[in-house]
């Protein structure tokens, strides 16, 4: 009776050492993950529909993952010859609809037309040699051009022209798409993704949002603990009209959005970071002086180019004056309100371009750790 006592205790004391063991396991996984947690930096991109949110974290991938691997471009070629087919149909199918209506250059171009509109627009169509032959045809149609140079007037994907110049290798059975065609395949974000990478052995979490209206109620799950919201913007847009309302200017959509992310009571203590994307497109719209800015933002007229710009080389003194115009409007928001608890920081960036956004990031990161530092009041 006494021995089966002591050994009961003797299996009591190695369960109860088992048990605080296993705890101290426990407790010493939890501590590592919430010093990971605690080091891992959170970037949400936030901004309207077609901004080049998506593009950013395709970036963030060449320049910190290891891009893209030859199963994951093959996958693409379908998108790629999907955004040349929705190209040539949105632009054919519009010529007619504008006002005033634009006609083909050439009459023998019909056939072509109609076999695009009629045929290419089917459900389940094929990529085969018919459709390459019209469709090259027709991109070279003087009409269909003059229809792609009002664009603004209509919904088109910016890599339209891109991909319409190169039908002649996306067509080949052996086409493997560039890096550069990765970044300019549009293909819409719905929901929420998450991209993770390590820069000089910090960790980065960027959560990519569809930014269409209907998209943007899902936005409010990913607020915690945010370390920076990384804003992103079209400033080409400004002669460009919602995909889902036809009544709103982008770019004045993009400056409300702002607004109300700058105001919003979850995020009042969280910087942006302001991507003002899309230079190379603003900067070509300004050039032509087809779309003047001033039509759109009647205050452009006497903008007057602020003494803290700077230039590119051989950059035109327009384009700079439009661009900054462009910052300073979302600067008058961020300036009006904030209390010193949150800051924007500006860039100008071209998300198409590798170079420029892993310039762009370089500079970024400094204020990203500052804002790191701050959430867990270590600064």
């Amino acid at each position: 009776m006494v021995m089966g006592c002591f050994g009961g205790n003797k299996q009591d004391a190695e369960d109860e050492k088992w048990r605080k063991e296993a705890n101290k396991k426990i407790e010493k996984q939890l501590q590592k993950d919430k010093q990971v947690y605690r080091a891992t930096h959170r970037l949400l991109l936030l901004g309207a529909g077609e901004s080049g949110k998506s593009t950013i974290v395709k970036q963030m991938r060449i320049l910190h993952v290891d891009g893209f691997d030859d199963t994951e471009k093959r996958q693409k070629i379908q998108d790629i010859r999907k955004n040349i087919r929705d190209a040539i149909l949105t632009i054919t199918g519009a010529m007619s609809s504008l006002n005033p209506p634009i006609q083909l250059g050439d009459d023998n171009h019909h056939d072509d037309f109609d076999y695009i509109q009629d045929v290419a627009s089917q459900p389940d169509f094929e990529y085969n040699d018919e459709f390459w032959y019209h469709t090259e045809r027709l991109w070279k149609d003087s009409g269909v051009q003059a229809c792609y140079e009002r664009s603004n007037e209509y919904q088109l994907i910016d890599c339209a022209k891109y991909f319409l110049d190169k039908t002649d290798v996306v067509k080949q059975p052996e086409y493997t798409p560039t890096e550069q065609d990765i970044l300019r395949c549009r293909v819409l974000t719905s929901g929420i993704f998450e991209t993770r990478f390590q820069v000089d052995k910090v960790n980065f979490h960027m959560f990519d949002v569809g930014g269409q209206r209907d998209e943007r109620r899902k936005w409010i799950q990913c607020f915690n603990d945010v370390t920076a919201i990384i804003y992103v913007t079209a400033c080409s847009s400004y002669n460009m009209v919602l995909r889902e309302d036809s009544t709103t200017n982008r770019l004045r959509e993009s400056l409300d959005l702002f607004k109300s992310i700058w105001n919003n009571r979850w995020l009042r203590t969280i910087s942006v970071i302001l991507f003002l994307n899309k230079q190379d497109l603003l900067a070509e719209k300004i050039s032509s002086g087809k779309s003047k800015l001033e039509d759109y933002f009647s205050d452009f007229a006497n903008y007057k180019t602020p003494p803290d710009a700077t230039s590119e080389a051989g950059e035109d003194p327009h384009v700079v004056r439009a661009k900054y115009f462009i910052r300073d409007e979302f600067l008058r928001i961020s300036t009006a309100s904030g209390d010193g608890k949150h800051y924007c920081y500006p860039h100008f960036t071209c998300a198409v371009d590798t170079e420029n956004i892993r310039r762009v990031f370089n500079d970024c990161r400094d204020i990203i750790q500052r804002m790191h530092l701050r959430q867990y009041e270590l600064l």
